[in-house]
C-alpha cells in the first residue's frame, strides 16, 4: 500500500495534513506507508513521553486488556485506585478524577472552581486566565484560552473569563473582584510559543490567591509528567496549588487525563461530575506504567541533562543563522526565528525526514521523547542546519 493508493478523504477536514500516512513508530522514529523514516521531535504534541510504542506501555495494555477493560465508572477498579494514590503521594493534592483528555480535565477544573464559588464565595464564578493561554477545545476551555484565533469561533462563548498578561502581576491584581473565584494558568505557555512564567510571578500569584481566598489552578497538561525536568513543573517554583490538570504525557500516547485537587478545593457532590470511560482500568494501567518510569529521579535527571544538550544545539543554530532566543525548560523548548518562516521550515523539515512544530509563524517548538538519545538531538540539529543554510541562500 502506498499513499497514492490510499485516500484519507473520509476524514473530516479540520486541519491541513501533509500527504504522509504513518504506519509504524518506534522510539523517536516514525515510518510512513512508503517506508520512509522520520525523526520525530513533535511526538503527538508532547504526548509520547517515552517515544512511539514503548514496550512498557504495550505490555501494560496487553496484560490489562486480557484481564479487565472497564467495569463502568460506577465501580472501583484496581489500576485507577493505584494510579490515583501514586499521583497524590507525589504531589500536593489529595484527590483525583480521571478524564479522557486534557481538555476534559480543564473543563472539570472550571466546573470545580465554579462549584467552590457557589459554596464558599457567595456565587463567585469568574476565573482569571491569560493572553496566549491554551486550555483546550471545549466551549468552556476555548473561552478560558487566550488564543486570538479562537475569539471569533462558536459564539457566544462561555462567559466568566478575564484575561491578564503573563508575568505581569499587576494585570492580575487589577482583575480581581467580588466575582473572582480562581486564577488558572500554564506554568509554560506551550501553544503561544513556549513562554515560561517566571518563578517570581508564580509565587506572586500564589500570594495573591491566598490573600483574596482564590483557588490557584495549574494546567500541567503539556508541562507535567517530567516534560520540564521535574515530575510537575509547579514544583520548581515551590508552589502549593489548589487544583492541577494533567493530560498528554500521563498516558504516554493513549487517551488519559486527570483533574487533581486538595481536600479543601474538592467539592463535587454525587452527580456533579462523571464520564462513561473515566478512570477505566485499561487507560489507568497505561498511566501506571508511564508513571513508574517517568517518576524515577534518575529518569528525571536525564531529562534535565538532555534538555541542556537540546538548548545548546538550538543556541548554536541561532548563533550560526542569526536567529533569536531559545525559550523553555527541560524537553519543552522553542527557537525564536525572528521572522515568519516557521511554516516553510516545518514543510522543508518534513521533506528531509524531520518532524518539528511551528506554533507561531516565527517560532519552532521541540517536544521530543523524554528518553531520546542525545545523538538524535545532534541529528535533528544537523538537518535544521542544512535547511536553514539553504533557506538563507
Amino acid at each position: 500500500m502506498t499513499s497514492s493508493q490510499t485516500s484519507p478523504n473520509a476524514l473530516m477536514n479540520i486541519t491541513a495534513r501533509p500527504d504522509q500516512i504513518f504506519v509504524k513508530g518506534q522510539g523517536s522514529r516514525l515510518w510512513d506507508c512508503d517506508g520512509k523514516a522520520y525523526l520525530d521531535f513533535v511526538q503527538g504534541w508532547a504526548v509520547n513521553c517515552l517515544g512511539h510504542s514503548p514496550a512498557i506501555l504495550a505490555d501494560a495494555l496487553q496484560e490489562q486488556a486480557q484481564t479487565l477493560i472497564t467495569p463502568s465508572p460506577a465501580f472501583y477498579n484496581a489500576p485507577s485506585l493505584e494510579l490515583a494514590r501514586l499521583l497524590c503521594r507525589s504531589s500536593t493534592f489529595d484527590e483525583v478524577f480521571f478524564t479522557n483528555s486534557g481538555s476534559e480535565a480543564n473543563e472539570g477544573a472550571i466546573k470545580l472552581a465554579r462549584k467552590f464559588g457557589q459554596l464558599h464565595r457567595g456565587g463567585a464564578h469568574e476565573i482569571i486566565t491569560f493572553d496566549g493561554a491554551f486550555h483546550g477545545r471545549t466551549l468552556a476551555t476555548m473561552s478560558a484560552s487566550g488564543k486570538k484565533a479562537f475569539e471569533p469561533l462558536f459564539e457566544p462563548k462561555v462567559p466568566g473569563f478575564k484575561k491578564a498578561m503573563l508575568n505581569d502581576l499587576a494585570s492580575v491584581e487589577a482583575l480581581i473582584g467580588d466575582h473572582t473565584v480562581a486564577i488558572m494558568l500554564e506554568p509554560v505557555q506551550g501553544e503561544a510559543g513556549v513562554w515560561p512564567a517566571t518563578t517570581d510571578f508564580l509565587q506572586g500569584l500564589q500570594t495573591l490567591a491566598r490573600a483574596h481566598g482564590l483557588l490557584l489552578i495549574v494546567d500541567e497538561i503539556q508541562t507535567g509528567f517530567g516534560r520540564t525536568g521535574t515530575l510537575f513543573c509547579y514544583e520548581q517554583a515551590g508552589l502549593a496549588p489548589d487544583i492541577m490538570t494533567l493530560g498528554k504525557g500521563i498516558g504516554g500516547g493513549v487517551p488519559l487525563g486527570a483533574l487533581l485537587a486538595t481536600h479543601a478545593a474538592s467539592c463535587f457532590e454525587h452527580g456533579d461530575q462523571g464520564g462513561t470511560y473515566n478512570g477505566n482500568p485499561l487507560m489507568c494501567a497505561a498511566g501506571l506504567a508511564i508513571f513508574k518510569t517517568v517518576s524515577d529521579p534518575v529518569f528525571l535527571a536525564d531529562v534535565v541533562s538532555s534538555g541542556q544538550v537540546l538548548r545548546t544545539a538550538l543556541e548554536d543554530l541561532s548563533h550560526k543563522h542569526d536567529l533569536g532566543a531559545v525559550r523553555g525548560q527541560g524537553l519543552l523548548q522553542a527557537l525564536d526565528l525572528k521572522r515568519p518562516i516557521g511554516g516553510r521550515l516545518v514543510a522543508l523539515a518534513l521533506e528531509n525526514g524531520l518532524l518539528v512544530n511551528s506554533p507561531r509563524p516565527d517560532t519552532l517548538r521541540f517536544m521530543p521523547a523524554l528518553n531520546l538519545d542525545t545523538s538524535e538531538i545532534a541529528e535533528m540539529a544537523d538537518i535544521l542546519d542544512t535547511i536553514l543554510g539553504e533557506f538563507g541562500s
